[in-house]
């Protein structure tokens, strides 16, 4: 078995599945019945999944791989990520990996306030009630409060009204207000809604308007995570490429990001790939922070990356920062075994942390696609690691994938069908040919 520190965990890929399990299970402290679950192959009982959704036929199940070498805030992190994908979870190891040696991420996240929006149509003198509604800012507060005694007793509760009025594209005007809410460890959207939803009447006896839609915004642009990483240039160095050239290539390559739209898409579509796969595993909305990270990527009209890389001296500096609404309590989180046992993995015990390890994360895996996309191209790692699922789908036992997998990639046919020939010993009409 391997040795391990915190999550340097080296040679822990080539480990056998169960040795793994155990030495995670080491590392993260499980007791006996989070043992069990990490070992079993059955993710969610078919009464849960009946709980967590509806007209429930079945489970569907995804692998939860681990990311290693992460250290955010002086901390070791082990970080389960529920992913199809290989390259997602090697990227961003060996991303944090690299970082190590100057310390990994610096990471924060903002108090969790969301925002409840009120929409009143229909209002006589818009202006005028926007000041009314603006004046009363404390009445609301306490109707906020009212409505969620629990949450304002746990040093959450309402935190403020805004209140904007709209030019719509027919000629209309609405009143929108924003009611501005501390939610604590929850993502809060259930209670959003129902403060929304209660609080809309006091809203229109206010304004004189009619309210419509009253709902949350995913634009949760109060609640903010960031992080910062730096490399030290010496350690990027590649084969026959020195760190220099790799450090100025991620800053070209970001400065792409930042002036075209077309790149931004697929730069910050890299950092969700982290992003959501942390979520998945501990039972947050993936949906709601994809919403949120382009939207705010776009908030200033036009849309861009969310992380920058620049050369700094000696060091290669990488910036993060975007909205993740997610919670460490609710339904969703304690009605599903599996993501309980991924905040235990993490050793993490409250939104704010989540939200860190998050930000870290996103920009672990966009300096890994980054630096392979300015470096050898995205496809020499990725269809390494490809080529190997394609093996495996194939039927080629364990002890054979690794060859299998190099035929493939040799051949320039990584496909199954490919592969279930090899294996079979069919060897005419290799790529349009015969051998």
């Amino acid at each position: 078995m391997s040795k391990a520190s915190g999550s340097r965990v080296p040679g822990f890929h080539n480990l056998p599945v169960g040795e793994r399990q155990a030495l995670v299970s080491k590392l993260a402290s499980l007791d006996d019945e989070e043992r069990a679950l990490l070992l079993s192959e059955s993710p969610l009982s078919l009464e849960a999944a009946a709980r967590l959704t509806e007209n429930t036929v079945g489970v569907y199940a995804l692998p939860m791989g681990l990311a290693l070498n992460f250290i955010v805030n002086g901390d070791e992190v082990l970080v389960p990520m529920v992913t199809e994908e290989p390259s997602v979870i090697a990227a961003a190891s060996n991303a944090a990996r690299l970082a190590r040696s100057a310390g990994g991420f610096t990471a924060e996240a903002d108090p969790p306030c969301m925002i409840a929006q009120v929409q009143l149509v229909g209002v006589p003198e818009p202006e005028a009630a926007t000041r009314r509604l603006v004046e009363a800012e404390a009445t609301i507060c306490a109707r906020i409060d009212d409505l969620a005694p629990g949450m304002a007793r746990r040093g959450g509760g309402a935190r403020g009204v805004e209140v904007r009025v709209l030019d719509a594209p027919d000629g209309q005007q609405f009143v929108v207000v924003h009611l501005l809410v501390d939610v604590g460890d929850a993502m809060g959207a259930n209670a959003i809604n129902t403060i929304a939803e209660q609080t809309a009447p006091l809203l229109a006896d206010l304004s004189g308007g009619v309210p419509h839609l009253r709902i949350l915004s995913n634009l949760t642009d109060r609640r903010c995570g960031r992080a910062t990483v730096r490399y030290r240039i010496a350690d990027l160095a590649m084969p026959e490429r020195p760190g220099e050239t790799v450090a100025r290539g991620v800053e070209l390559a970001s400065l792409f990001a930042e002036a075209d739209p077309y790149r931004a898409a697929t730069h910050n579509k890299g950092i969700m790939n982290g992003v959501d796969a942390v979520a998945l595993a501990t039972g947050n909305d993936w949906r709601a922070l994809e919403a949120g990270a382009h939207a705010y990527a776009a908030r200033e009209g036009r849309y861009g990356a969310l992380s920058t890389w620049r050369v700094e001296g000696d060091e290669l500096v990488g910036r993060i920062e975007l909205p993740l609404a997610v919670g460490t309590v609710g339904a969703t989180v304690e009605g599903n075994p599996r993501a309980r046992l991924a905040l235990k993995l993490m050793g993490v015990q409250s939104a704010e942390r989540l939200v860190q390890i998050l930000a870290a994360v996103g920009l672990a895996q966009n300096f890994g696609a980054v630096r392979a996309l300015a470096t050898e191209g995205i496809q020499k790692g990725h269809m390494a690691r490809h080529a190997r699922a394609v093996a495996a789908a194939a039927g080629a036992t364990p002890d054979q994938v690794e060859s299998i997998a190099e035929r493939l990639i040799a051949e320039g046919d990584v496909k199954v069908d490919r592969a279930r020939r090899i294996l079979s010993g069919k060897e005419a009409d290799l790529a349009g040919g015969a051998e």
